[in-house]
């Protein structure tokens, strides 16, 4: 279970998150949407412990900071941040080496595999294109098989296989149970994904909803969406 509560981000003063709370059960998918600016990867890069904030995120009771909870969370930025000199395999091996990773050679060659990068296992970073970048940055945020999965727009760039390939390995993490939180501007591209819906603005959570919750409101996503960041809906 990962759980936030009262979550306060400020860079001077400016509030980029503003109190936020929320709970993820495990075997679910969470989407987080919100406009530029929301504050978005500001809670994810307090979430995985790379910012300083105010008030509490655990796994499992564990706070985030500790070594024991970031072992067990995967995370996939907006940006890939790979190594130029280094080759997609070799990137997959420091990863692995960093996690401290066992056995973990055959499921490095099926992520590959399912993200056509293969072939390219010999080039260096700074030789893919940004599509084979971020396709890259989807392997080694999943490698360590984390039970907590953080997605910061993870479609962008991406081909219509790889983003076929990467819905079946969300719904594979769900059934696996793990927790999987996605941020994404494409709305459509995880309408039968989630479970639960966290959208912001202006760094405040304006909708925690459940599927099921939206489904008896008889609005869409897209509805819920635009008329809580568009029309002041709370």
């Amino acid at each position: 279970m990962l759980k936030a509560e009262h979550v306060t981000k400020k860079y001077r003063k400016t509030i980029a998150v503003n109190d936020v709370s929320f709970t993820l059960e495990p075997g679910s998918v969470t989407v987080l949407l919100g406009p530029n600016g929301a504050g978005k990867s500001t809670l994810f890069k307090s979430i995985i412990g790379f910012l300083k904030y105010t008030g509490e995120i655990t796994l499992d009771g564990i706070l985030n900071k500790t070594p024991e909870a970031r072992a067990r969370m995967g995370y996939i930025p907006e940006m890939p941040a790979l190594y130029p000199n280094l080759t997609v395999k070799e990137h997959m091996e420091f990863l692995a080496r960093a996690y401290r990773l066992k056995d973990y050679k055959d499921r490095a060659d099926q992520l590959l595999e399912d993200f056509e990068l293969t072939d390219k296992s010999k080039k260096f970073g700074d030789e893919l294109s940004k599509g084979m970048q971020q396709k890259l940055n989807l392997c080694l945020g999943l490698l360590p098989d984390p039970e907590v999965v953080i997605m910061d727009e993870p479609m962008i760039g991406l081909d219509p296989h790889a983003i076929r390939k990467l819905k079946e390995i969300i719904e594979q993490e769900r059934s696996a149970g793990k927790t999987v939180i996605v941020s994404t501007h494409i709305i459509d591209s995880v309408d039968m994904l989630w479970d639960r819906v966290l959208i912001m603005k202006e760094g405040v959570l304006r909708a925690d909803m459940t599927k099921d919750e939206l489904d008896q409101t008889g609005k869409t996503l897209e509805q819920l969406f635009f008329e809580i960041t568009e029309g002041g809906g709370e």
